[in-house]
């Protein structure tokens, strides 16, 4: 047999077997992952509830002006901006959200707060800018204030990690009960 001819058989051979045994087809499996960040608002599936519930907010922005109540810069090290939310017995660095009439506003505890309303169930200091988005209204960087009458608000809130920083896990507690110290 020439050398052409043997080379045609291999081809045939190879060509007919491959024909006989149809290659494996991976399916197309798009990761979930992938699919729930494509969506607006969407939960993430391995999201961790550590503390659900709801309590009464405020809003503050301390940026060391001394404007308008400002206490100083925030207790965690870092400037003042949108997200950044006081509590008054949670640790420095704990991460969630809180909804409002259907709104959702991520934030981390950067400040400590609110002090005497606390004591009347004031649990959360929401920054000011966060505060006006979720009440329909237009924050004032002069004044550091929110238009509208709103000063209080009720919110519900989901805790999805404790802060490393000082403070005390759990339900939330008064300023006066210590617990920011941890």
């Amino acid at each position: 047999m020439s050398k052409l001819s043997a080379l045609a058989c291999t081809v045939v051979v190879g060509v007919s077997l491959t024909a006989a045994a149809p290659a494996p087809v991976a399916p197309v499996v798009k990761p979930v992952s992938q699919t729930i960040t494509a969506m607006e608002d969407a939960v993430p599936v391995r999201e961790e509830v550590l503390l659900r519930g709801t309590t009464v907010g405020s809003y503050f922005w301390d940026d060391a002006s001394g404007r308008n109540g400002d206490t100083g810069l925030p207790a965690i090290g870092l400037p003042m901006q949108k997200g950044m939310f006081a509590s008054p017995s949670w640790p420095l660095g704990t991460e969630g959200y809180v909804i409002y009439k259907g709104k959702k506003a991520h934030f981390f505890i950067g400040d400590r707060g609110p002090g005497v309303p606390s004591e009347r169930g004031v649990m959360l200091d929401i920054d000011g800018q966060t505060f006006a988005e979720l009440v329909g209204e237009r924050w004032n960087t002069d004044s550091l204030t929110v238009s509208g009458d709103e000063g209080h608000i009720e919110v519900d809130y989901v805790v999805t990690k404790w802060g490393e920083g000082p403070g005390t896990p759990g339900r939330p507690l008064p300023f006066s009960s210590g617990a920011w110290r941890g």
